[in-house]
């Protein structure tokens, strides 16, 4: 009966919203509707033009490039630390890139301009993310140490070619990294260099799949709060949980998952919260439910499979993250058979460690991942 009851309440939602009223209205209602849908965040040194893009739809590429080509300036000159660590020395190249499937994938690197790189860095970001805000200034700092860092855009998110923050496979997106990625690894310049996977949030988990993928295919990985599995505080409830998955069959692409605030639960210092809004192209909405769906999945899998992975580690988490569950990360150490693996556990932090907390903790942060890349970089160099 609760169940019935959930689905009927779901379908009154799908009806009401205005992707699904009746082709027989007149554009004038229509347009009405689309205007109170439409997000009115006004950003603070943003002209009327500025947010006009700002306020159009993102979901295809397209939209999404325009914004950050306008947006780009702006991003990089807000008062946050990240954005602090010059570009001087540094050679930083974009690229957009059809991969087998057909779908143009943006990706970046920063390199440093005038040795070889110590070893390469290969980035997954997290959920709803793309690797040209936050992670450009994390990018600059870890490529300014020596260290070649390479991104991409997921299909679907941030600059690359897809409907916005949709996952129709999960296992298909870790193939188009794959994929990406080891051509990055196949160039003659960096073939022979230890390779290392980064992954953040969501991007953990990308990155855990990727090594399952390829158990002997990188010489360690670096997961910064992984998404092995969501915290509780987030998650829908089970029973709602199984009510979205029956309707995920029918309308996969819909926008129904109810979620709290994203930034709120992962950024701790205030101002940086705010900071959030200028990442335009971010995913800002609720969750599609074949996403949820297939994030549910894998964080399932992977939690079922912590035994099998084996290369070396470093596991950086909050201890107050309410994103993804610092529990399972102290599970992945303890269960992983890895003979080389380090936990870290950061004491009241929140989940977006290298941006959303006070300084002197995003440094922390990065000086142990630089020391623990210098001390793994030159092991294997000097094999």
């Amino acid at each position: 009966m609760i169940k019935h009851q959930l689905n009927f309440k779901i379908l009154q939602r799908i009806k009401s919203s205005r992707k699904f009223r009746p082709e027989c209205c007149s554009p004038t209602k229509r347009k009405k509707s689309i205007e109170v849908m439409a997000p009115q965040v006004r950003l603070q040194g943003v002209d009327d033009k500025l947010q006009k893009l700002l306020d159009t739809n993102m979901d295809e590429a397209p939209a999404r490039r325009r914004a950050r080509e306008a947006f780009k300036d702006i991003q990089l000159n807000i008062d946050h630390i990240l954005f602090k660590t010059p570009t001087d020395g540094l050679k930083i190249k974009e690229s957009y890139e059809v991969n087998s499937r057909g779908l143009e994938i943006f990706s970046k690197s920063w390199l440093p301009e005038t040795s070889q790189p110590k070893a390469i860095l290969c980035y997954c970001h997290g959920y709803g993310d793309t690797c040209t805000f936050f992670f450009e200034g994390i990018a600059r700092k870890l490529a300014s140490y020596g260290y070649g860092v390479f991104a991409m855009d997921y299909p679907g998110f941030g600059l690359s070619e897809g409907l916005h923050c949709y996952i129709p496979s999960f296992e298909m997106l870790v193939d188009d990294v794959i994929e990406h990625f080891s051509k990055v690894k196949e160039q003659p310049e960096f073939n022979a260099l230890p390779s290392f996977l980064f992954g953040q949030s969501m991007g953990g988990a990308v990155a855990l799949k990727i090594h399952l993928k390829q158990p002997s295919g990188w010489n360690g990985a670096i997961l910064v709060a992984p998404m092995c599995r969501i915290a509780d505080d987030i998650s829908p409830p089970w029973l709602l949980a199984q009510v979205l998955i029956g309707v995920a069959k029918f309308l996969p692409k819909q926008k129904l998952v109810p979620q709290k605030n994203l930034a709120e639960a992962a950024f701790k210092d205030l101002k940086k919260r705010e900071m959030t809004a200028y990442n335009v192209v971010a995913y800002k909405d609720k969750p599609r439910l074949q996403t949820a769906v297939e994030m549910l999945r894998t964080t399932q899998e992977i939690e079922s499979r912590l035994e099998e992975v084996s290369l070396p580690l470093l596991i950086l988490h909050g201890e107050a993250d309410i994103v993804t569950d610092p529990s399972v990360s102290k599970a992945l150490y303890e269960k992983a058979s890895s003979s080389d693996k380090k936990l870290i556990l950061y004491e009241d932090a929140y989940h977006s460690l290298l941006e959303g907390e006070p300084d002197e903790m995003i440094v922390q942060v990065f000086n142990d991942i630089i020391s623990w890349l210098n001390e793994h970089s030159s092991k294997f160099t000097a094999r």
